[in-house]
């Protein structure tokens, strides 16, 4: 039995009840994915599991696809809203290192619930919550590089994209204290040149493709993890 199941009764408004059905379909859905794998849930099963009829559902949602690209919206919102909490909580001086410190945390702590469906991982709505948290990160990259707190011969842009990247790893370490590792290495990155901790002894080129950039981005990747096995080689 799924704990989410649709109370029998209708709560106090036709609105509250209808984003109740919403929430249920949502994480039961989710429930079952993870369960039973993609393929083998059905809108049927959905459907009982959540508590409510056949009929019910298909007025909220067209098919499985449907209910996983709503619970993924959700779930990226929710992200987001944590990560703008982190910035508006913080100093204006620490608003950078909290928002990161935020996104690696989220990275570490969901890693293991997020759905293995391929889906979710493409699609405009996914495109538009990358622009949102890169947006966000930018913004406060170049309130630092104005402040003299982080570099400034990177577009704030481009540097939030290595930054984000980069502490996705997050997502792969065995505890809080070694994504707090990889965060003081990433923070090394963004206040020294990223072509001098890739490429050492090399200039960076003048201006960077879309295919530089992945690789600058794989390389600085690979540069956080040798830093935090170093790190965690001396220190275990």
């Amino acid at each position: 039995m799924y704990p989410w199941r649709v109370p029998k009764l209708w709560t106090e408004t036709i609105e509250e009840h209808r984003r109740a059905v919403h929430d249920a379909t949502l994480d039961t859905t989710a429930a079952l994915v993870r369960e039973h794998g993609l393929a083998a849930v059905t809108m049927s099963q959905i459907a009982a599991a959540a508590g409510i009829g056949r009929a019910t559902l298909y007025k909220y949602f067209p098919d499985v696809e449907a209910i996983l690209v709503a619970w993924h919206d959700r779930h990226i919102a929710r992200h987001l809203r944590q990560l703008a909490e982190a910035r508006d909580a913080a100093t204006p001086a620490g608003r950078l290192e909290a928002v990161l410190e935020a996104f690696a945390l989220i990275q570490h702590q969901h890693h293991d619930t997020e759905l293995p469906v391929a889906l979710l991982h493409r699609g405009e709505h996914v495109a538009r919550a990358r622009r949102q948290l890169q947006d966000l990160v930018s913004e406060l990259l170049a309130e630092g590089a104005a402040a003299g707190s982080v570099r400034s011969d990177i577009a704030p842009g481009e540097l939030a994209g290595y930054c984000l990247h980069a502490l996705t790893a997050a997502g792969s370490l065995p505890s809080e204290t070694a994504v707090r590792r990889l965060l003081a290495a990433s923070g090394q990155a963004r206040k020294n040149p990223i072509h001098r901790l890739c490429f050492p002894g090399t200039r960076r080129r003048s201006s960077c493709g879309t295919r530089r950039h992945h690789y600058l981005c794989n390389q600085l990747r690979r540069r956080l993890y040798d830093l935090f096995w170093n790190d965690y080689r001396q220190n275990r």
